[in-house]
């Protein structure tokens, strides 16, 4: 038997929805909330078809998810409420249906309670402020503290954020008080916020002298801001509190600093790693030798030592020496780069000089590397 739904067109629920006709309660509510949502009159001006589906939706959902009626529904075919019970047969389709189906953040959208003047009244969070400030490759590893002028919004004090002078505010006439504005939109009700008032349900007939009707303030601030050690370049400081009041008794916004981190002359970042680029004469390479580099510490310097026999690709890593993690896991790593330097210009006498090493060199100076120098001498021999 095929049933018949709230205008006595054949219909099947399950179908309407999309789910099988063992579909979970959970399954029937996410297949009509995505339905609900997708043909709303609200999101479908003037389009009867989506109407038609959503009217149809709304009622397959309400017998679907509720547990006597979808036996009954499931037992004899078909199930149909008496028609004076409001709506379309006794279908349910009040805003507080629809409070209780998507709460709060979708309530308004059809026609259920919250909104208006209470909704208005609620405390807010002040809107955030940014900064951006450059600091040096330095500051980046040890960490510093920034001096900030910002200029942010306060509540005027004289008014208190209300825009209007003593008594002079007066009920909206549009909604008489209620910050609810009401339409009717085909067979169910739509609730919004008052347009004239913005659901405050009071107009100004007044403004504040001190803040000509804003409710805010500008004020300039200084703020002195602590950058941590070890953070990296495009990372951002939030310092909660230091934005913008808040509306209603709400908390004020936050600062929001922009970090930007100037290159250094020797040193490099890599996450936590500190890269050094060493030049490295052939020579050096191959006899070994000691140096020193300069730290990021004034004054202070890094001393260590490139071992004889030094091959192209290898490099120092010193563990621990790196940048501090910004979230206070220990440290990277100092890891110097040998580039090994080869000549391109050699006057006669240098020339002369490698030629009688290269006369007295054998097969024990490549010990390192002798399975890939033996290869290479059968390759061309």
């Amino acid at each position: 038997m095929i049933p018949k739904g709230y205008n006595n067109v054949a219909i099947d629920y399950y179908a309407v929805l999309g789910v099988e006709r063992t579909a979970a309660e959970a399954d029937i509510k996410k297949a009509y909330r995505a339905l609900a949502l997708k043909y709303h009159p609200d999101r479908n001006q003037g389009d009867k078809e989506a109407e038609a589906k959503f009217k149809e939706a709304t009622v397959a959902y309400q017998v679907l998810s509720d547990p006597q009626k979808r036996a009954h529904y499931d037992r004899f075919g078909s199930y149909e409420e008496n028609a004076s019970g409001g709506g379309a047969g006794g279908f349910d389709f009040s805003g507080s249906f629809f409070d209780d189906l998507f709460g709060d953040a979708f309530g308004s959208m059809f026609g259920g309670g919250g909104g208006g003047r209470q909704e208005m009244n609620r405390p807010r969070k002040g809107t955030n402020i940014s900064a951006s400030r450059k600091i040096s490759f330095e500051e980046s590893i040890f960490g510093t503290e920034l001096e900030l002028t910002v200029n942010k919004q306060t509540l005027c004090g004289t008014c208190s954020g209300s825009g209007a002078a003593p008594s002079g505010t007066e009920d909206c006439a549009t909604c008489r008080g209620s910050g609810k504005f009401t339409q009717r939109q085909g067979f169910f009700t739509i609730q919004t916020s008052c347009p004239t008032c913005g659901g405050l349900g009071k107009i100004i007939k007044e403004k504040c002298n001190e803040c000509s009707g804003a409710g805010y303030q500008k004020e300039e601030k200084l703020l002195n801001v602590k950058v941590p050690a070890g953070i990296e370049d495009s990372m951002a400081i939030r310092v909660g509190g230091a934005g913008n009041d808040g509306m209603n008794g709400g908390p004020a916004g936050d600062l929001i600093v922009n970090i930007s981190v100037k290159p250094h002359k020797l040193y490099t970042r890599e996450g936590n790693d500190l890269i050094v680029d060493l030049p490295l004469t052939f020579i050096d390479a191959i006899m070994g030798k000691d140096f020193e580099i300069p730290s990021l510490t004034e004054g202070e310097k890094i001393a260590f030592s490139v071992k004889a026999g030094t091959q192209f690709g290898d490099n120092i890593v010193m563990r621990g020496k790196g940048a501090p993690d910004v979230h206070g896991r220990g440290k990277g790593n100092l890891i110097i780069d040998l580039n090994i330097m080869l000549p391109t210009n050699l006057n006669d006498a240098q020339r002369e000089a490698i030629k009688k090493v290269a006369e007295l060199s054998d097969d024990k100076m490549y010990d390192k590397n002798k399975s890939l120098w033996q290869k290479m001498k059968e390759l061309f021999s």
